[in-house]
Formats: C-alpha cells, structure tokens, sequence
C-alpha cells in the first residue's frame, strides 16, 4: 500500500509541475520588445562563453534565439519558453517551444537555447511549417564543448547547430530531443 501510495503522489506532484509550466506560460509571455532585448542579451551571453557560436552566426541565414526555458519535472515533465527568430540582426518572427517528457527525472531550471540556422531549406521549414519538431526536418546538432572544440566554418556539414547555455537549477538529464517549435503572433 506505502508503494502505489508513493506512486500516487509522485505523480500528483509531476502534474502539479506540468501544470505550473503550461499554466505560468501566459505569465512568461512578454511584450515583442522584451522579448527581442532578453534574446539579444542571451545572444551576448551565449557569444561570450561560446567564441564559435559567435564564428557560426556569421554564416548562419537566421538564428531562433529563446532566451528562457523554464523546465520542470517529477517522473513526467515538461518546458515552455518564448523566442525569436533573427535574419540579418532583425526579429522577423516570434515563436514558443514546448516539451514534454516521461521518465527518470526529477527537479527544475530554466536555461536559453540558440539554433543557428545555416541553409536556406532550413529557414525554408522552420517558417512554412505548421511547427517544427526537433529530431524530424533538417538535422540539428547539439554543441557541447566536444563538438565545440572541432567545429570550424570549413567544417559546418550540417542544417543547424543548438547551444544550450544560461543553465540554471537542478535537473537530471537536460536535452531538446522531443522538442517542437511554433509560430506564436505578437
């Protein structure tokens, strides 16, 4: 009985952090300008800790910055967060990420992510598509500092290249695997 009465509130409480997630998102929703300040400060942040994200954005068409992911989870979980899409230093398009997940895990964090986008067929589904999900279109890369270290203009093969940065709280596990990116109007 101690055992499904332990299963039973761990899952209450994966709820409660799903809820809170999806429910405080309309809270997260900043204003277009905050939005566009937050995600040129995350660029700057993430520039200065990553000199090659800085290399890539110069060859990069576009760039999807979202500078505040908040994730939580208990067994379930999930993050939402808000960004913005750069052309040629511009935002021309808004758009939110959300993920779900099931699995061992446990706690909370926010981070920022940056996917340079570095063909044109790249932009191209991103923009026409009716949502974008990671792992399925253009393939992405994920850089940690193993990739990072190898990683030259010369060397770019790839659609697009994420960074994960900004990293904040306690999570176990921390990826965008299952992720789907959509258009949100401002």
């Amino acid at each position: 009985m101690n055992a499904l009465h332990n299963r039973f509130l761990g899952v209450v409480l994966a709820l409660t952090s799903i809820l809170a997630i999806t429910g405080t998102s309309q809270a997260m929703a900043a204003s277009a300008e905050d939005l566009e300040r937050n995600a040129r400060q995350a660029l700057d942040t993430l520039y200065k800790s990553h000199p090659v994200a800085e290399t890539l954005s110069r060859d990069a068409k576009a760039i999807l910055v979202f500078p505040n992911i908040v994730k939580a989870g208990l067994v379930f979980g999930g993050s939402y967060g808000e960004g913005v899409l750069l052309k040629d230093s511009e935002v021309t398009d808004y758009y939110n990420s959300v993920t779900g997940s099931w699995g061992l895990q446990a706690g909370a964090q926010s981070y920022a992510y940056a996917v340079f986008l570095m063909t044109d067929e790249a932009v191209s589904y991103l923009e026409k598509s009716k949502g974008w999900e990671i792992g399925v279109g253009p393939t992405v890369v994920l850089v940690d500092e193993g990739v990072a270290k190898n990683l030259s203009t010369s060397s770019l093969k790839n659609d697009a290249y994420a960074f994960i940065f900004s990293q904040q709280g306690l999570m176990a596990g921390l990826s965008i695997e299952g992720t789907k990116i959509s258009r949100i109007n401002r």
